[in-house]
């Protein structure tokens, strides 16, 4: 007898719902919309995994100052929504960044401790020529971008291959398109595998229709990605996207006092994937 469990680690996960930008339209989120005028709320997430007090942050929201800039508003700080889960952001010791987009880098000074990951073909791009375009640059901060750098430099960033085992039960996968770096979570729960998809999917509808969203890198890559996330998630139940309002409608909240800034997606759906 070691004492070590046999039973697979499942992970609670807990979805921040940080930001909302109320102004959008379907013209700004999906390429050659029929309706481009009608407004479609964008929502802003960053995710936490909790396992027996072992702690796994995927991205790490957005500064305000840049939220500001960019047009976003915040509805709470992704730090204290973590503090509010009882979890202490100098103890966190790993952190998984899907991608360098600026509302998904934000606070890395908050996680003094930690060790972050991310996949090395988005710190190509970020780094590379490309970003001589201003088309590919426009969703950096070259502040955060100078940060990662600093992180590599002191051994707390890790650039990993297409495919990497963060944890049991926790893995990352590249899938491109959104940028050419951008990856998806897969995450064993109580109620199978859930794929965080982050900026695969910005919607449910882009899964929905076969549709890519309007800031790409590689529309061809962003359409197959569909693909992979249905390989790796249990079901379409299964799938969480990073930026669409019905997530906040259709999973359960964290707290009362975090109704409509935390919620479970761990948990099914208490409503169809289709409630808007």
């Amino acid at each position: 007898m070691t004492g070590k469990s046999d039973v697979p680690a499942q992970y609670e996960i807990y979805a921040i719902r940080y930001g909302i930008n109320p102004r959008r339209t379907r013209g700004q989120n999906f390429i050659l919309d029929a309706r481009p005028d009608e407004p479609l709320t964008l929502d802003f997430y960053s995710w936490v995994l909790i396992r027996r007090g072992e702690v796994i942050v995927v991205d790490t929201g957005m500064n305000p100052a840049f939220a500001e800039k960019h047009g976003h508003d915040m509805l709470m700080s992704p730090i204290e929504a973590l503090k509010a889960l009882g979890v202490r952001p100098d103890a966190v010791e790993t952190v998984i960044l899907t991608h360098a987009h600026y509302d998904h880098l934000g606070h890395l000074d908050a996680f003094p401790n930690a060790r972050f990951f991310m996949q090395a073909e988005e710190m190509n791009y970020v780094t590379g020529p490309y970003m001589e375009k201003r088309w590919f640059r426009r969703a950096y901060e070259p502040d955060e971008i100078t940060q990662l750098v600093r992180l590599l430099h002191d051994g707390r960033l890790e650039l990993h291959g297409r495919d990497r085992e963060i944890a049991d039960g926790v893995t990352v996968h590249w899938v491109g398109g959104h940028c050419a770096g951008q990856e998806i979570v897969r995450v064993r729960t109580a109620r199978g595998w859930v794929v965080l998809a982050s900026d695969a999917l910005h919607y449910y509808e882009e899964y929905e229709r076969g549709v890519p969203f309007a800031v790409a890198f590689n529309l061809s890559d962003m359409i197959t990605a569909h693909d992979r996330i249905r390989e790796l998630a249990d079901s379409d139940d299964h799938v969480v996207p990073a930026h669409d309002p019905r997530v906040a409608g259709i999973y359960p909240p964290a707290s009362q006092e975090l109704d409509g800034k935390v919620v479970r997606v761990d948990l099914a759906p208490v409503k169809s994937m289709d409630s808007r």
